[in-house]
């Protein structure tokens, strides 16, 4: 919608790569709301959103000879943002959620905390989806649109079955709004939960961050943590790279005692 404003009136032939750097320059200075100009990651998903529309313009339709995308650079972005929880922390926070008088906050936390699964990856969650006999549970709405599987194992797993032994018959939704027709709304309990906690600059993302991060320090490689979270690259978990160094280090020592024996100090 925003670039059909910006070049909707022009002919293909007069949208050049010049015009497209123009209209990424304004984009990039609009103020979004709350404040502040848009983040590189923003406009590189508008452009991205361009690109996909050229490249079937020229590849299936023959309607032109070249991307002019081809020629527009996209803005460097920062590093991802790794805000994962102190143990403290994490026993603060799963403390308050347990007071939480509606139930369910405690076992989403728990769950986003053992699996990585995004928000809406478990607020979707469905009995049907949910295996307690192979101790799975399956994620069939996901950002890449692929099915995920997830292992449901320790309080997770408890979590689960305590729910599926009270669960309503009206809806399929593990959990389910009072009204049964939709899911449970999150983020008034969850902010207040956060900050009775007294836990600040923590977002319900960064319990996947905080998933991501244990694994790392607990010897899963960089391919696992991708699997896991349902990324089709590693690029997007390499910013948890600096966490698997110390396991990587022991496995090398370990590799390098069976080799040459153990060193002398």
């Amino acid at each position: 919608k925003w670039w059909k404003g910006e070049l909707g009136p022009y002919s293909l032939a007069e949208v050049t790569a010049p015009k497209i750097v123009q209209a990424r320059d304004k984009l990039t200075r609009q103020e979004v709301r709350g404040g502040g100009e848009r983040s590189a990651g923003s406009v590189n998903r508008y452009l991205a959103a361009l690109s996909h529309v050229y490249s079937i313009a020229s590849r299936e339709w023959g309607w032109v000879e070249q991307s002019p995308m081809r020629k527009v650079g996209r803005l460097t972005e920062p590093t991802g943002r790794v805000r994962f929880l102190s143990d403290d922390e994490r026993s603060a926070l799963l403390e308050t959620c347990k007071e939480n008088d509606e139930g369910f906050l405690y076992p989403i936390v728990v769950i986003a905390l053992s699996t990585g699964a995004r928000q809406g990856e478990i607020l979707n969650l469905r009995w049907s989806d949910v295996d307690l006999e192979r101790k799975v549970m399956r994620l069939e709405k996901t950002k890449n649109r692929e099915r995920r599987a997830l292992p449901l194992a320790g309080v997770a797993l408890e979590e689960i079955t305590r729910l599926s032994k009270v669960r309503r018959i009206d809806t399929d939704l593990v959990f389910p709004h009072v009204d049964g027709t939709r899911h449970f709304l999150l983020r008034g309990p969850w902010e207040a939960a956060v900050k009775k906690a007294g836990i600040e600059d923590f977002r319900f993302h960064d319990l996947r961050h905080s998933a991501a991060s244990y694994l790392a320090m607990n010897g899963a490689t960089l391919a696992e943590i991708a699997e896991i979270l349902g990324h089709k690259t590693l690029q997007m978990v390499k910013r948890y790279s600096h966490l698997t160094e110390q396991h990587t280090s022991k496995v090398v020592s370990k590799m390098n005692a069976a080799i040459f024996g153990e060193a002398r100090q």
